[in-house]
């Protein structure tokens, strides 16, 4: 006797409402801008000497960057705040005829300098340039907390996210879940000062104005969320 064989289907299971949006991933950017007054500017003075004898141009460049040092405790700089940012010497030629003609050597001694009150910023560089400082490299201005700028700024940055994905579903008329199901920081962007100084600039300056501006942080991130036709 014969039997035939048979198969039973089953119907399609139906995924929960999660589930079969799973697969349905919104991906949007925010970005967050803070702009905050700096409080500290960081800046840079130097001497540069010069003397056909080594231990001559050494001695005469101590001399007077000792004197700018002095001089700059002496203000209200305190001393922490005063380091060697950089050193070098390197003997100098002239080309006379094709001919190389030593000229003598220079020596560059450089200054970092942490200003708190940045109100006096100029004065600073005034006090300086008075007694023997002949090189301004550059002036920076930063915060002392940069950390709380950009955490609000990140603050701002996730609502940005969510509004722009809220945004998207309203106008598609999709459902949306507000809980991201991922968050990716996109990078970190320094408080960027609003301007900088050249060496030129500040150097010509009659008294040397100094303008702090204003620092932007900005912070971006990625944001996935789920939504439901």
């Amino acid at each position: 006797m014969k039997r035939e064989g048979f198969i039973m289907q089953y119907p399609p299971i139906r995924q929960s409402g999660r589930e079969a949006g799973a697969s349905r991933i919104l991906k949007v950017n925010g970005v967050g801008k803070v702009q905050s007054r700096p409080d500290t500017a960081n800046i840079q003075v130097g001497v540069v000497t010069q003397d056909m004898n080594l231990e001559k141009a050494q001695q005469d460049n101590a001399s007077a960057i000792s004197r700018v040092k002095e001089q700059l405790i002496a203000v209200g700089i305190a001393e922490e705040n005063i380091q060697t940012a950089d050193y070098f010497i390197f003997p100098e030629y002239d080309y006379v005829d094709g001919k190389q003609e030593f000229r003598g050597y220079q020596v560059t001694h450089t200054l970092g300098i942490t200003i708190d009150d940045i109100d006096q910023t100029g004065y600073i560089i005034d006090t300086a340039v008075a007694n023997g400082a002949n090189r301004v490299s550059n002036i920076e201005f930063t915060v002392k907390d940069p950390y709380a700028d950009y955490q609000e700024a990140l603050r701002i940055a996730l609502g940005n996210a969510l509004a722009n994905a809220q945004t998207i579903a309203n106008t598609m008329r999709l459902k949306l879940d507000q809980t991201p199901v991922k968050i990716m920081e996109i990078g970190t962007t320094p408080a960027s000062p609003a301007q900088s100084f050249s060496k030129t600039q500040v150097m010509s300056a009659g008294a040397t104005p100094i303008a702090p501006g204003t620092l932007e942080t900005v912070a971006r991130v990625e944001a996935h969320f789920q939504y439901l036709p």
